[in-house]
């Protein structure tokens, strides 16, 4: 039987990719570190890794036992949960949402672990299609979507609705807002953008706004972070659309401008699970955090 101990150095230092952090990570020395994976190798008499200068890549036999690990930490994870599946307050939780709806859940869901300490958190920000992707192979249990999935395959309930804001600088603040004026100003892009600005166009009602074709707006910049998007946004260089619960997470809001238009627009949310995942009794105590906060949110709007 391979050393678990072994397996799980080994298993690290592939997911953090460098000897030295991964030696800080499990309070070890690096010299410990490379014993672990010699002392590895030689149980499977195979080369599992190949050194090159600082960094390394897996031989296939590298691969093997990498997934051979990664299959252990589930089975076991798969037990935990078993053997405590009907304790509401202990356990790992798996999740995942939106980066701006973490945003304005992980504060209280930490609160609650606070009152339970053994309920353990997972909370993961992706899009729509990852997250449902990551229900079905089963590394998400429970996620929060915009879209109704399909039900075949996932169990959905509608939860509450999210306002999505067209943010400007603050200069454009006395100025109407027409397609001209988008295009002058330039798109702040990020991976939702897409998604966010179709959305709002289509459901503005304003008649100009919605013939908007977003593919002619110019981009003025590109961000994946999400609490770095609204940045160039405060400094004059473009425009974006996001949801309300990330405008207000920006420390700098006084230098952003909030369209005001005749419609307000907003998002469904469905929280939703694989349709036959049974799931243990912890879920309960994070669904009902959920629905509390996306309930008395002021960002919400039922």
């Amino acid at each position: 039987m391979l050393n678990p101990v072994w397996l799980h150095t080994f298993k690290t230092l592939i997911e953090v990719g460098h000897f030295t952090q991964t030696a800080e990570k499990l309070f070890m020395t690096q010299p410990g570190v490379s014993q672990h994976i010699k002392k590895l190798e030689q149980s499977c008499q195979h080369a599992l890794i190949k050194r090159e200068n600082k960094s390394f890549e897996l031989t296939e036999q590298g691969r093997i036992v990498y997934a051979y690990a990664l299959e252990l930490e589930e089975r076991e994870k798969a037990l935990l949960e078993e053997l405590s599946f009907d304790d509401a307050f202990s356990g790992h939780c798996k999740l995942a949402c939106s980066g701006a709806m973490a945003l304005m859940l992980y504060g209280p869901l930490l609160e609650k672990q606070k009152q339970h300490p053994g309920l353990s958190l997972h909370l993961e920000a992706a899009p729509n299609h990852s997250i449902l992707n990551a229900i079905t192979e089963g590394s998400i249990d429970i996620g929060i979507v915009t879209d109704v999935p399909h039900k075949g395959l996932f169990h959905s309930e509608r939860i509450g609705k999210e306002q999505l804001c067209l943010v400007l600088p603050n200069q454009y603040r006395e100025r109407q807002i027409t397609p001209q004026l988008l295009h002058d100003c330039g798109v702040i892009a990020h991976p939702d953008a897409k998604h966010y600005m179709t959305l709002f166009f289509d459901q503005c009602a304003e008649q100009e706004l919605q013939e908007i074709k977003i593919s002619d707006l110019p981009l003025s910049g590109y961000v994946n972070q999400l609490s770095q998007i609204l940045l160039p946004v405060s400094k004059g260089l473009g425009f974006t659309v996001l949801p309300q619960s990330a405008v207000d997470n920006f420390p700098q809001k006084d230098t952003l401008h909030i369209a005001q238009l005749k419609n307000t627009v907003c998002e469904e949310l469905f929280l939703v699970r694989k349709r036959s995942r049974v799931l243990p009794l912890r879920y309960q105590t994070i669904k009902d955090v959920l629905l509390d906060v996306i309930t008395n949110s002021k960002q919400t709007t039922e």
